[in-house]
């Protein structure tokens, strides 16, 4: 089995956001940049069916020279080779061409992307490239088993999980779940040293439109002043929960 893994190059949710250029671009400098936690839990249950079933793990990025670091990061964790597709990601529908394209050049039997990046939360690039490519498609997938070309999938709805039986090739958008945390993995020495080398292939673009641009950011009001309550003055507090924060 070849399987594909999509990482996104997204800022650690610790990092401090700001905006430049009348707030229509993202502010870089002073950023850490990780793997996109859904990504990350695609890419253990990935490790999982390499160690197990003998697949053939392949990570891809669409990005420039700067998603590199991220990229090794994902060879050191296990994955056998990466593909940095050298463009910048405008959207939603050019990220899955992008990915679309590299899925059929390569031949790939399962193609492992989080549902959504933590960066711009579009939730929509793995059901494009399912849907670009004829693949079968699994979104919110909590779980996935892989027996030759069937596999079965568990998805999250609303108020329960469903089961679905389908064939490869499965493109699936996971999430917490696929793993748990404790699951996760840290790089090793061993896997660092050996990330250097593992081929880290660069690929051109290929032509494809952005369907939605940015017009403009903006940051969630600040939080207001906090308010302190004598424990003792019980009137006072109900008086507040009722008037002012409306929540009684």
């Amino acid at each position: 089995m070849k399987i594909l893994v999509c990482i996104s190059h997204v800022p650690d949710t610790t990092s401090k956001i700001n905006f430049t250029d009348n707030d229509t671009k993202f502010d870089t400098n002073g950023v850490q940049f990780v793997i996109n936690p859904n990504d990350e839990f695609g890419l253990t249950r990935a490790m999982w069916f390499k160690e197990k079933q003998g697949a053939t793990v392949h990570v891809v990025n669409v990005g420039g020279p700067e998603t590199e670091p991220t990229l090794r990061k994902a060879l050191a964790i296990g994955a056998d080779e990466a593909i940095r597709v050298n463009a910048t990601p405008t959207d939603g529908f050019f990220v899955a061409k992008q990915l679309a394209s590299v899925m059929q050049e390569g031949n790939y039997d399962l193609v492992i992307a989080g549902r959504e990046s933590i960066d711009y939360n579009g939730g929509m690039v793995p059901g494009m490239v399912a849907s670009l490519t004829g693949a079968n498609f699994v979104n919110t997938c909590i779980s996935l088993e892989v027996d030759g070309n069937n596999a079965k999938a568990t998805r999250e709805i609303d108020g329960g999980k469903e089961t679905l039986s389908t064939s490869l090739p499965l493109v699936i958008g996971g999430q917490k779940g696929l793993v748990e945390e404790s699951d996760l993995r840290i790089p090793n020495m061993r896997g660092i040293m050996q990330a250097r080398q593992k081929p880290l292939k660069v690929v051109e673009a290929v032509a494809a439109e952005s369907a939605t641009g940015i017009q403009s950011f903006e940051k969630p009001a600040p939080k207001g002043a906090v308010k302190m309550v004598d424990p003792e003055n019980v009137e006072e507090l109900i008086n507040l929960l009722h008037n002012e924060a409306k929540v009684i």
